[in-house]
């Protein structure tokens, strides 16, 4: 599904999935969700030219999460619905508002891919500057689609972006998951992890900061954000430069589902936009001053806040985004 009027500068490749989140009556809401869809919306929603390479089940489901996509401006590389059904993920909230989750993955529409299929669609647009994937589609059982296909797109100059975002309880071989998990982050410019993440990882390191350094220079990647839930995040660079920051006000947190995919849509957002006079992708992974660093950290910080505020997943615009990052300044350490 083509608009000649977008110019794709992202593509985005995993889970698009139906969250049946549990309510206080034991109901089932279903919702739109999966951390790549999420990240996907959120893209868009900030006026990036989002590709979305995955295809979606002709089911209800299917098409809710289709129209969702396009009605935000996001692109479909696979207009056409395939026969498998939509993924599914149960969620419960615990009395925090933070989510656990239990997946029901086999055989569905999202994991119809193959890594000549994700290559090609990316090289019908020229203009693409970056690429990400992550969550779901780490699990050992789909290296063989998406390793190819990142180092593809490192090799043809995008911007390779990897979210960890670890699902743990989903994967029956928790060895060959950190291996793969591990394979993904190689090819990586950036890496977004979260303190729970490096944990999983067993990454060395006293703390959840000493972890993230260690996995940072293990890497090739010249930035890595590092989540730290409540307590805000740090942004590190390759060359040692380090910025940490928090919201400075209470937040009035609803819940916390499509908090880390809002987070990395805004990083995202901010690193293409942060030189926008410039031409190509070399400008988003250019050094960076501490004016450069802080702005990328505070407006990825408030496109989690915006997030967590509302039920479900409900992604900000960036003119949302940029007036909170006004009116709200986070506060630096």
């Amino acid at each position: 599904m083509e608009n000649p009027d977008i110019v794709m500068q992202v593509a985005t490749a995993g889970e698009a999935l139906i969250d049946l989140i549990v309510q206080a009556d034991g109901r089932y809401e279903p919702c739109l969700g999966g951390a790549v869809y999420n990240l996907t919306r959120a893209l868009a929603r900030q006026g990036t030219g989002t590709l979305y390479l995955n295809p979606l089940s002709s089911d209800r489901f299917g098409r809710q999460l289709a129209a969702a996509l396009v009605a935000d401006g996001v692109q479909l590389a696979r207009a056409q619905p395939v026969q498998q059904s939509t993924s599914l993920a149960v969620v419960g909230l615990d009395d925090t508002g933070h989510p656990n989750y239990a997946f029901y993955r086999q055989g569905v529409a999202d994991r119809a891919v193959t890594a000549e299929g994700l290559i090609e669609s990316c090289r019908r647009e020229p203009a693409l500057q970056m690429v990400c994937t992550g969550a779901l589609a780490l699990a050992p059982q789909d290296a063989a689609h998406y390793l190819p296909w990142l180092q593809a797109q490192r090799e043809a100059g995008a911007v390779v972006v990897v979210d960890a975002n670890l699902r743990p309880s989903v994967m029956p071989d928790l060895d060959a998951y950190r291996r793969n998990v591990h394979a993904a982050l190689r090819c990586a410019d950036v890496v977004k992890v979260s303190d729970e993440d490096l944990e999983i990882l067993g990454t060395p390191g006293a703390n959840a900061l000493e972890q993230a350094q260690h996995l940072l220079q293990a890497s090739a990647a010249r930035l890595l954000v590092l989540t730290l839930g409540g307590q805000g995040a740090c942004l590190l660079t390759c060359d040692g430069q380090r910025w940490q920051a928090r919201e400075s006000e209470p937040l009035e947190v609803v819940d916390t589902v499509g908090a880390g995919d809002c987070f990395l849509a805004g990083l995202m957002v901010a690193l293409l936009t942060r030189d926008e006079g410039a031409g190509g992708a070399g400008h988003v992974l250019a050094p960076l001053d501490d004016a450069a660093g802080r702005r990328l950290l505070a407006h990825a910080l408030a496109s989690a806040s915006l997030c967590v505020m509302r039920r479900g997943c409900v992604p900000p615009t960036r003119e949302e985004v940029l007036a909170r990052v006004r009116q709200v300044p986070c506060a630096f350490s």
